[in-house]
């Protein structure tokens, strides 16, 4: 990792990462669930593999991807050819930690007649180990298309899988993986919070557990959770996902009011993502410094990774970054 004191006393951070962006013909993105200082000097805000396919269509020599790891190892795996670092290597993702590649194989060879859709939120080895990716965007789109009678193994996400179960009445088998921030909302305080504001409506992610999903007026990613705030009747809505995603709905309507669902202390500060919070404006001017820390994925795991999302690109291309679960 980069020595944050080897930055300069009055080193203006926001000008410096500007000029580092033209010399090094970078792109920055930033996930929604980043600190908003990083959003907004981003080249691009979204969704991880909205941000992904965007960059590769870029011309840039370089990708700085403010999010996770699996986020930029995605970048990598679609643009090869492009330097990706990530700020801080250490910024991970207990989906993935959840699902350990070798207990994934394993589990596979348990269940030979399964297939296995994968959460786009796991490592690249699982990745590899996969049949098609999907996102909480395109999962739906996907699913459409797998006759009912074919075994399916859902992973890394529970609640995902879960309710891609209800909603669709199938029986993936599922991996019990979960997202430490979506598995912080209080059903308790949500109510309290609700009462306290009756008329505005919840809009959750799918990764929420099944008592948050059962009071939620929209069910989507996060990019469908920000389309559902641009279009909502009435003054106020009820978030329940990282509430850094907020920054952007008040950014696009600033007359409107948004609140984080809470967590067990009645607050949304507990479903912060430890893990996106590891990014920092002293890391991006580092990595785009130095270029590094650096993601650098082997050749023939890349490609067999490659295989799984270009399946998944080919069923739902159009969904990508658009977010179709829509109501519950």
């Amino acid at each position: 990792m980069n020595d944050q004191t080897s930055i300069p006393t009055g080193v203006d951070l926001r000008e410096e990462i500007d000029r580092l962006r033209k010399e090094r013909n970078a792109v920055i993105l930033a996930h929604y669930y980043q600190k908003p200082e990083l959003q907004d000097l981003a080249d691009f805000v979204g969704d991880s593999l909205e941000l992904s396919k965007k960059a590769a269509e870029t011309d840039a020599d370089v990708i700085a991807f403010c999010g996770v790891k699996f986020m930029a190892d995605t970048a990598k795996i679609l643009s090869p050819e492009k330097i990706v670092v990530l700020p801080d290597m250490d910024a991970g993702c207990s989906l993935e930690d959840s699902c350990p590649p070798d207990k994934f194989r394993a589990f596979r060879e348990k269940h030979p007649d399964h297939i296995a859709l994968t959460y786009i939120n796991c490592s690249t080895e699982v990745k590899a180990l996969s049949d098609v990716i999907v996102t909480s965007s395109s999962a739906e789109t996907i699913l459409s298309q797998i006759p009912e009678d074919q075994p399916i193994i859902f992973g890394p996400d529970r609640h995902l899988g879960g309710y891609l179960n209800r909603k669709f009445d199938r029986d993936m088998l599922l991996w019990p993986g979960v997202c430490i921030v979506h598995e912080a909302f209080s059903e308790r305080e949500l109510l309290k919070l609700k009462a306290q504001h009756p008329d505005a409506p919840i809009a959750a992610h799918p990764e929420c557990p099944p008592h948050i999903i059962d009071h939620a007026d929209h069910v989507g990613s996060t990019s469908s959770i920000l389309q559902f705030a641009k279009t909502f009747e009435g003054d106020t809505l009820i978030v329940a996902t990282e509430p850094h995603i907020i920054h952007q709905m008040e950014k696009a309507l600033p007359e409107k009011t948004f609140l984080g669902a809470p967590g067990a202390d009645g607050n949304c500060n507990c479903n912060i993502c430890p893990y996106m919070a590891l990014n920092t404006m002293e890391k991006l001017y580092l990595c785009l410094r130095d270029l590094e820390p650096r993601i650098e994925i082997e050749e023939e795991l890349r490609l067999k990774a490659k295989a799984s999302l270009d399946k998944m690109l080919e069923m739902a291309a159009g969904t990508i970054g658009k977010g179709d679960l829509g109501r519950v």
